[in-house]
């Protein structure tokens, strides 16, 4: 017992604050913040400005989960309306008037004040509708809430955005929309929110919403941290998840729930994986022969205006949706529908062909594939550009294999292929470039296959073992999905089936190829710049989780997403180093502020896992440690 007791003294001088002080649950952690101990009340009445003018709601306004296809035209700024007309920003006939919250609001337009408005709304009732009574994070028996004889109001809520949004603010290239905010709350009632763009505004509107709680009352709603100051921006420009649509289908209504807990989050890139050997479910008008044969079933199918709805819901909240179509592997469900374009589809064993069944390739030395192509991103690439400013064109697990079954390769030599494949890249990012997208690949195109990529491209890595560095070095921009740390369907079992006897003896006991689990501390962790020069840093433009969907679908997405995939979302808009201190963020820290946003996603609608027990929520964060 006594051995203990120098790393107990240890924890608890270096926890003390912390008792006197009780740690303000912001995630992700802002990067600069202070508080203090005063308790305000906030009330629906809050008056609420933007720019001067009081934010307004249209009494026509049907509350709705979604944006509908009609609701916004195809590009945006700061002062056009859907006519093309100019609108006054300041209403000066305005400033007196109180507008009362209203629940619900959708923009019926896309200009900045409707986007800033309609945050105000998603954050308030955040607050108001939650019905977060945060019991869960104190000792039982223990007071945590203030006295009710005495309140002091929260009057108002100013907000002021600096700048006119470019057109590229809802569809921006990593780093081109300014998403740092100031937000101070004053011990005299007034709450004061600035940023440059609207996209920093509701940035700045989430931490605004996790500083209240529900008093166990019911008809109160408090911040015990008043005055509050807060700077912060990100520290990575791009901060996503990658979807796998392809092997388990999700409904439109998850994906809009995913991209609400990735706003939540600060999380600002949504990569869906929409196509792979396994399945097609993306509708392409020109071309419904893909889907028709190639979706799981008729109703797991993606429609132009789901597409549509999706990228606009993710725009309006600051998350841009970007798709994939992997090739020229990972494209065997195109045989359904095109069998003269493909290779080995559904060849066995399959693990001679590729990573999983059912395998298909294009053949790369055939006009036919080109022509197919030229048509798919005729159709598809100018409906999700209005929305998005990438295109990611795969790349990952070609197996060489695959053209010793082509007829018009017939050998698995790289000189052979190596030409090819870039003639393939060089084509299609042509095709990407030409429709406004910046093109992506995954990293085995420029790393296993030499392939010269074209100035801009985005390489996304996912091997680890230096591969980032090595891309930097060759000068490429990178975003990181290192599957030691951000692959979150890891650590679950295979998907795959052993005979008995000499299969299931080497198979057991039956792991997957990419274990242990990402636990949240794994991925906490994770630093996409390690042993990165501060300029080789530069081109690392964030990272994704990724979502591979083998055993993932409807009924267990939430679990498995959050709040791990917000734990990532600290690393990349915080920085895994505190500047403040110059050491990696703690576990203790962090912990107490996790499990209380966890809480917040589940008054929300997401199903997030817990991270703990209840015991440790509710305790101290030492308490739980593993000392040493």
């Amino acid at each position: 017992m006594f051995s203990r007791l120098p790393s107990l003294v240890t924890a608890l001088c270096f926890l003390y604050p912390l008792f006197l002080n009780p740690v303000a649950a912001v995630w992700p952690a802002p990067q600069k913040f202070t508080k203090g101990d005063g308790v305000q009340f906030l009330n629906q009445n809050i008056e609420v400005t933007y720019n001067g003018a009081f934010v307004r709601w249209s009494s026509s306004s049907i509350p709705s989960s979604e944006p509908q296809p009609h609701e916004y035209p195809a590009h945006c700024s700061d002062d056009v309306n859907d006519d093309g007309q100019e609108e006054e920003v300041l209403t000066e006939n305005l400033a007196f008037q109180q507008i009362p919250y209203t629940y619900g609001y959708t923009p019926s337009g896309f200009t900045s004040k409707e986007i800033v408005q309609a945050g105000v709304s998603r954050a308030l009732t955040g607050i108001f509708n939650s019905k977060f009574v945060p019991w869960i994070l104190h000792k039982p028996n223990t007071k945590y809430e203030p006295d009710l004889d005495k309140l002091e109001w929260l009057q108002t809520l100013e907000i002021i955005q600096t700048a006119s949004d470019e057109r590229s603010a809802f569809k921006p290239l990593a780093g081109e929309v300014d998403e740092s905010y100031n937000l101070t709350l004053s011990t005299s009632g007034h709450a004061k929110l600035t940023a440059v763009s609207s996209i920093g505004i509701l940035r700045g509107l989430e931490t605004f919403s996790q500083l209240f709680y529900q008093h166990s009352s019911g008809t109160f709603w408090y911040t015990p941290y008043a005055p509050v100051s807060i700077t912060d921006s990100p520290k990575f420009p791009h901060r996503g998840i990658l979807l796998d649509t392809a092997r388990h289908f999700f409904p439109v209504e998850d994906i809009l729930r995913t991209i609400d807990a990735m706003a939540w989050s600060k999380l600002n890139r949504l990569h869906i994986h929409v196509t792979d050997s396994q399945s097609w479910p993306l509708v392409i008008p020109s071309m419904p022969e893909l889907s028709e044969k190639g979706a799981h079933h008729p109703s797991e199918t993606y429609s132009p205006s789901d597409v549509e709805s999706i990228q606009k819901y993710g725009a309006v909240r600051g998350v841009e949706v970007y798709f994939e179509i992997d090739m020229p592997g990972h494209i065997g469900s195109v045989s359904l529908s095109h069998p003269e374009l493909i290779v080995a589809y559904n060849e066995q064993p399959y693990h001679w062909w590729c990573a999983q069944p059912p395998c298909g390739a294009f053949k790369l030395n055939n006009t036919a594939v080109d022509e197919f192509l030229g048509r798919l991103f005729d159709d598809l690439l100018p409906r999700v550009e209005r929305y998005a400013a990438y295109f990611h064109t795969g790349g990952d697990e070609l197996n060489r294999n695959d053209s010793m079954l082509d007829e018009g390769i017939r050998s698995n030599s790289s000189e052979v292929l190596q030409p090819l494949l870039q003639k393939f890249i060089d084509k299609q990012h042509e095709r990407v470039r030409e429709k406004g997208l910046t093109p992506v690949v995954w990293e085995e195109i420029p790393l296993e296959w030499n392939v010269t990529l074209g100035e801009g491209t985005v390489v996304q890595s996912w091997l680890g073992a230096g591969a980032v560095k090595e891309l930097v070095g060759m000068g490429h921009r990178v975003i990181d999905s290192n599957y030691n740390f951000w692959y979150l369907d890891c650590g679950r079992g295979q998907w795959i089936t052993w005979e008995n006897g000499l299969p299931f003896k080497t198979g057991y006991p039956f792991n997957d190829w990419c274990g242990p689990t990402k636990s949240w501390g794994l991925i906490y962790s994770h630093d996409p710049t390690a042993n990165l020069t501060e300029e080789e840093a530069k081109l690392v433009l964030g990272g994704e989780v990724a979502v591979w969907s083998e055993t993932i679908d409807p009924m267990n997405l939430d679990g498995i997403v959050w709040p791990r995939a917000s734990v990532a979302g600290e690393v990349l808009w915080s920085g895994r180093v505190d500047d403040n201190t110059g050491q990696n963020r703690s576990q203790i820290e962090a912990f107490p502020r996790l499990t209380e946003f966890r809480e917040r996603l589940v008054r929300r609608g997401v199903r997030a896992s817990p991270i703990s027990q209840e015991f440790c929520v509710q305790g101290e964060p030492w308490e739980c440690e593993f000392a040493m």
